[in-house]
């Protein structure tokens, strides 16, 4: 990136976030932030069947987790509910979209416009959940001047004016393993900070950059195995 570039981007901030070790605090574990997605994701469905307050137990169950884990996790945003009430499902809904940065309508780059890459930018839940498919990009000159979902698919080169032009910091890299490194490396260098993987390969980011992976692959073979091993149980069972 050149200096002019550098100089004239301006990071997108959120007025509302609060460093005051409530909501927005850098000390939330990594395994509790994936844990706020899903508890979001639950009070969105509540809110959905005009449900106002829920306890600390119907929304563990719902979540998959226990009870006391859930009442840790939401320590941190400075929320205990009320004692034989619960939790305010707008209240909470509020303050955990904070303290995961969904109070500011977040432009995403989707690279990579194939057949995953297309079911991606197709996909609704990016939008209700505050992120915006703002660019997609592909090196394929047949893909390249197309338009899916009413945006135009931007060629790969183009990368570093895209980001600027849409204030971009979250890539999505749909593209093929072998390129999947190059693309990454034009993503950070362009200012991209945030990047959610589906190349099925490892990748190299500097430590500023947050990085993500969805293998799905790898999520059906831990399902295959799961699948084995209650076969084998079963087998077991009837031998017995």
């Amino acid at each position: 990136m050149t200096a002019s570039r550098d100089a004239r981007r301006k990071p997108v901030v959120d007025p509302s976030a609060r460093l005051d070790g409530r909501t927005g605090d850098a000390r939330v574990p990594e395994a509790t932030v994936a844990r706020l997605a899903t508890y979001l994701r639950v009070l969105g469905t509540l809110a959905d069947r005009s449900v106002a307050t829920v306890s600390s137990e119907e929304l563990a169950v719902a979540a998959g987790v226990n009870s006391a884990k859930l009442r840790k996790d939401l320590s941190y945003l400075g929320s205990y509910g009320i004692r034989g009430v619960g939790y305010d499902v707008t209240t909470l809904t509020e303050e955990i979209s904070r303290t995961l940065g969904l109070t500011v309508h977040r432009s995403v780059a989707l690279i990579g416009v194939g057949n995953l890459g297309q079911a991606l930018a197709g996909y609704a839940g990016f939008a209700t959940r505050g992120f915006r498919i703002a660019a997609l990009l592909d090196a394929d000159p047949g893909r390249i001047g197309s338009h899916i979902r009413g945006l135009q698919v931007r060629d790969i080169a183009e990368l570093a004016d895209v980001v600027e032009e849409h204030q971009i910091t979250i890539g999505v890299l749909a593209v093929p393993a072998g390129a999947a490194q190059d693309v990454c490396t034009r993503l950070v260098d362009a200012g991209v900070t945030s990047i959610l993987n589906f190349a099925p390969v490892v990748l190299s980011v500097p430590p500023h950059v947050h990085l993500r992976k969805v293998d799905l692959a790898a999520e059906l073979q831990i399902l295959s195995f799961h699948e084995t091993r209650k076969a084998a149980a079963a087998l077991t069972g009837a031998a017995q």
